[in-house]
């Protein structure tokens, strides 16, 4: 018996070393994820897809400009049909697993300073155009079929009597909701021809924020690429830039909703980013939200370089240096095409006589601090010489000190532990000793 209770006792140490293991294992350190690892740039084949990609994408958004600037052609009549072998649409539990649940804690760090808010403004486009809403298309669609109409009056579309009806009471329901189940009949809108028409109808610019950010999921995950790309230029940024400027700040509804959105980045970037940057007139306060929301999202290496590349080659807006730097922290592979776009979005400076804002300093440190090995020799010879003009006391000497310090593309990195000098050759060959063979060691005479 009392060899049997030494067994008993003696179990309990390992079990216990069993549990402190696991508790080990589960405060182990995350593995980083991929795009973090040192890696070389991707291959020839990638680099031809994501510019393949790139073009398509600017296609399609210069032929919808020429839709709408022709007004022969009826350009919200029928939505884009849904093909046979399309794809499956994605359920919205999909889209609430994408970034899981938001904690009032996941805010953005406000830190703006009046004097950078006024230098940014000095890249304003004096011309820019107003930001266009559903509302104003629709409603200007409506008018050009019907000259009796008044220009201040809100009209309604060719629907059924019945339908109208329906979802103006909709339209009550979502300037009031709070929280709780979304009308069946709004959730119906993604799958209606004209659908376009009919959310028209349901009045999204006095919707509340919570609403929006309803919206803004069952949207993202019912709708194509190509519509919710619509949704997210004439609805949701309308919004959230109204937002802004009204209150300095975003609610907390609305930065929810931009985060949903990122759930298809790449209507994100033409549906948002790209067309806030177009305008002309992002703020700093603008830019300062959005790019906290792209710092904490995992977006796509393949839509990052896609927006690094058409950011590189737009009009400069001072807040697209921001952008630019956010993309480029995430340290991603990028192809030599969008690092030879991006050098020569920073040489159109070489001449400005305007003084840069410090962020856009920043960005081209971040540039050569993470692509530094991979610039061409002549584009760091036109890079210095663009910041003996473009200086600034703290941040150039760092970026010069990266361009002399580092490799050109196409060069192998040095060995330094292989060189000509025979004192530091490895010996690679044991030694073989013979312990039978010791020599006599003279001892000392007293």
């Amino acid at each position: 018996m009392a060899k049997k209770r030494d067994r008993i006792v003696n179990t309990q140490p390992f079990k216990a070393d069993d549990d402190g293991s696991v508790a080990s294992s589960r405060k182990r350190s995350k593995v980083p994820k991929t795009h973090q690892k040192e890696e070389k740039l991707i291959e020839a084949r990638m680099s031809s897809k994501i510019m393949k990609e790139a073009l398509a994408q600017q296609k399609e958004i210069e032929d919808e400009e020429n839709v709408e600037k022709n007004p022969n052609i009826a350009a919200f009549t029928v939505a884009a049909a849904v093909n046979a072998g399309e794809e499956q649409r994605v359920r919205e539990e999909d889209i609430d697993e994408f970034d899981g649940r938001f904690d009032q804690s996941d805010d953005y760090q406000e830190d703006i300073n009046e004097e950078d808010e006024k230098l940014f403004e000095s890249f304003f486009v004096k011309d820019a155009s107003k930001q266009r809403t559903l509302a104003d298309i629709i409603s200007k669609k409506i008018k050009e079929n019907d000259d009796s109409l008044a220009e201040e009056e809100r009209p309604d579309p060719k629907l059924d009597p019945k339908v109208i009806k329906m979802y103006k009471g909709v339209a009550e329901i979502m300037r009031e909701y709070t929280v709780g189940k979304i009308p069946k009949a709004f959730k119906a809108i993604t799958s209606m021809e004209r659908w376009e028409d009919v959310l028209y109808m349901t009045e999204p610019e006095k919707w509340s924020p919570n609403a929006v950010y309803q919206a803004t999921r069952i949207f993202a995950s019912n709708l194509n690429v190509k519509q919710v790309q619509r949704f997210y230029s004439y609805v949701l940024l309308p919004r959230v830039r109204e937002d802004i400027r009204k209150n300095k700040r975003l609610h907390f509804a609305l930065y929810q909703a931009l985060k949903k959105s990122l759930f298809k980045p790449a209507a994100f970037n033409r549906g948002i980013l790209f067309p806030l940057c177009k305008s002309g007139t992002c703020s700093l306060r603008e830019a300062v939200i959005l790019g906290s929301i792209l710092e904490k999202c995992s977006i796509p290496m393949i839509h990052s370089c896609i927006a690094l590349h058409s950011l590189a080659e737009m009009q400069y807006c001072g807040t697209t240096s921001y952008f630019i730097k956010v993309f480029l922290e995430k340290k991603y592979c990028m192809p030599y095409r969008v690092l030879d776009a991006l050098v020569a979005h920073f040489m159109r400076f070489v001449d400005e006589i305007r003084v840069m804002p410090v962020i856009w300093h920043q960005s081209l440190l971040t540039f050569v601090q993470r692509y530094k090995n991979e610039i061409l020799k002549e584009d760091k010879e036109h890079l210095q010489t663009l910041l003996q003009r473009q200086k600034h006391h703290l941040v150039t000497p760092e970026i010069l000190r990266e361009l002399k310090g580092s490799r050109n593309r196409g060069e192998k990195e040095d060995d330094s532990m292989l060189t000509n000098t025979p004192s530091v050759l490895t010996i690679n060959n044991p030694i073989k000793e013979d312990r039978f063979d010791i020599p006599e060691v003279p001892m000392e005479e007293d």
